[in-house]
């Protein structure tokens, strides 16, 4: 349900469950984490998924056996944030709750048109993961970091850009974009790139 493909520094990374709208499991999320924890040595990683949805976020049952409130999302999420090369989230749809921080951590998030974000931590009584806040009021500002997670509002892509959460809106190949974005990260060294994004994080 977790697919990886490499090719000369990219790697890419496919959440394959477009039957239950790419909702993760524990078993998923562990993988993602290894995956993430592993990619050190790519040049670029981008995450993406199968059919309409991104990610409904944490599996009903899987969540309400305690998976809503696992480690494994801030153990992804900041294994992702860490990474020296580009990393890109490549929305094929709409995102939705814990699977943000993964859209959160990433260097950039691209979208198809009609997607969605949302985190509805206040409506079902959960905490958002640590890091998730700070990261979201980092691109959005407070005020709109509320209107997500206390407010519970479902924000359309168009708005979202607008906000400054999604940097680009793609109307035809989501994965050939996020390879062209990925093109200048990976002709450079690992070495080069890592100082740029190490001066940016400054």
């Amino acid at each position: 349900m977790i697919r990886l493909d490499r090719d000369d520094g990219l790697w890419t990374v496919t959440l394959d469950r477009p039957d239950k709208a790419n909702a993760l499991t524990a078993e998923m999320l562990e993988r993602l984490c290894q995956i993430a924890e592993e990619a050190r040595t790519a040049r670029a990683l981008v995450l993406t998924g199968t059919g309409k949805v991104f990610s409904a976020g944490a599996d009903l049952d899987a969540a309400r056996a305690g998976l809503a409130t696992s480690p494994l999302w801030e153990r992804l999420s900041g294994a992702i944030a860490r990474l020296p090369g580009l990393t890109i989230c490549a929305l094929n749809g709409t995102v939705a709750g814990g699977a943000m921080g993964m859209a959160l951590a990433c260097d950039l998030r691209i979208a198809v048109p009609g997607a969605r974000v949302f985190y509805p931590v206040m409506k079902l009584g959960f905490l958002p993961q640590p890091s998730d806040p700070a990261r979201l009021a980092a691109l959005v500002g407070p005020s709109r970091a509320k209107m997500i997670l206390m407010a519970g509002q479902k924000i359309g892509v168009e708005e979202a850009q607008a906000w400054g959460l999604i940097d680009r809106i793609v109307e035809g190949d989501l994965l050939e974009e996020a390879r062209a974005l990925a093109a200048d990260t990976l002709g450079a060294t690992p070495e080069h790139a890592a100082a740029i994004k190490t001066l940016i994080r400054a």
